[in-house]
């Protein structure tokens, strides 16, 4: 246990430093892909660094949670992420890795950032939380029913004990693990404002639904808000490595070589997925705000889908 510590904050480090390194390459893949040169992998640092540095601008009826609600939205996301095995599993915060916390602490900084965003009294501000609002009635349903189809079929909701049993040899092919795949990865695209649901890139007011709540943020509280998008988007493509990809990790105490293998496997798994989402951003369009809610439904009938498919296989006959 005392050897689990160091590597834990290693990857509690970890996940808040290759945050933006993330982003940065799915930029420069995308930039890349549409004939353009594009900003450097490193962009991200060098833009949250400019505006820790510039001066926090409040409206005169802000409350104290427009002030608090970026770095409670940071802190809830950092700790869901940090929960996610990376390279290493059954470290010692591996018991609260559970799928239902994460799920519970992305959906409190996602009320935290609604909150936000009605705070003010602005017009952009209250068409982006009932958007957000809107949206997470249909993403968080369908991430539970992911959740319920991988406890089931691994008969555990621990993060940990699902990597062991996919590695083991009783996983193999499942259909009801390919809806569970899909409808994740609809919900991780619709919870990082990721195209088709919304376009990080644009600032057009009548589309937009994530940069609508933050668009009174500016300073050192903006910079906070932007990391913890940043590190979403890695909690995300970690959770997708991590439960349907996790070969390579490494176990607790498994030595050095170990470590740096299953790290090197992380960053490579990161960088692909990475790639995926940057070329399918690329070949598709954004709907509109309104097709957004059946994008999602579908999401949700998959991960419906799979558990009662699960249920039908393993029922006695």
């Amino acid at each position: 246990m005392r050897s689990g510590w160091p590597t834990q904050l290693a990857q509690v480090i970890l996940v808040l430093a290759l945050a933006p390194l993330l982003t940065g390459v799915t930029r420069k893949v995308r930039a890349r892909l549409l004939r353009r040169r594009g900003a450097s992998v490193l962009q991200p640092y060098r833009d949250l660094l400019k505006l820790i540095r510039k001066e926090v601008v409040v409206a005169e009826n802000a409350s104290w949670l427009f002030r608090a609600a970026p770095y409670v939205i940071f802190a809830t996301t950092w700790v869901a992420a940090a929960l996610v095995p990376t390279f290493a599993t059954g470290l010692p915060l591996g018991a609260a890795a559970d799928l239902i916390v994460i799920v519970a602490l992305l959906g409190t900084a996602r009320f935290m950032l609604a909150l936000a965003g009605l705070d003010v009294g602005t017009s952009f501000g209250g068409i982006g939380s009932s958007r957000e609002m809107m949206f997470a009635t249909l993403a968080e349903p369908a991430m539970l029913m992911a959740v319920f189809t991988l406890s089931l079929f691994a008969g555990s909701t621990e993060l940990s004990s699902i990597s062991a049993f996919m590695l083991g040899p009783r996983a193999g092919l499942s259909i009801s693990l390919a809806l569970a795949l899909v409808a994740l990865i609809i919900v991780a695209i619709g919870e990082n404002a990721r195209i088709p649901v919304d376009n990080p890139a644009t600032h057009l007011e009548l589309t937009m639904v994530h940069e609508a709540m933050i668009l009174e943020y500016s300073g050192r509280h903006l910079a906070v808000i932007e990391a913890a998008a940043f590190v979403k988007l890695l909690l995300y493509l970690s959770l997708i490595a991590c439960v349907f990809v996790p070969w390579g990790t490494a176990v607790a105490g498994a030595g050095l070589f170990r470590y740096a293998l299953g790290l090197g496997l992380y960053v490579g798994k990161l960088a692909l997925l990475g790639f995926l989402l940057s070329v399918f951003e690329t070949a598709i369009a954004k709907m509109r705000v309104f097709r957004v809610p059946d994008f999602l439904g579908v999401a949700l009938m998959l991960g419906l889908l799979g558990t009662m498919l699960l249920f039908v296989s393993r029922a006695p006959h």
